[in-house]
């Protein structure tokens, strides 16, 4: 199953500024959780560069991601295609 998610980071925001691309990272890994109904999650690592690309202080406010669960429960998380 796939799907494409736009999802908010607004929550780092709310951190520290020297754990925002940190905390970004975690919140994207707890949204498929509860989205995607996932038993783990796999970042790919485009993901973890464009979360990173202007430094730990300044991740992206939201990221479109496309979102895929194999049979097992696995959710590989990608740029969504419009993102690239």
């Amino acid at each position: 199953m796939t799907r494409v998610y736009t999802v908010p980071l607004r929550e780092a925001f709310e951190t520290p500024r020297y754990r925002r691309a940190k905390v970004a990272i975690r919140l994207i890994r707890d949204f498929a959780t509860r989205h995607m109904k996932a038993s783990e999650v796999k970042i790919e690592e485009d993901v973890n560069k464009l979360v990173w690309a202007r430094g730990i202080r300044n991740p992206p406010r939201r990221i479109k991601l496309e979102m895929e669960r194999d049979e097992d429960g696995i959710v590989s998380i990608r740029v969504a295609p419009e993102e690239e």
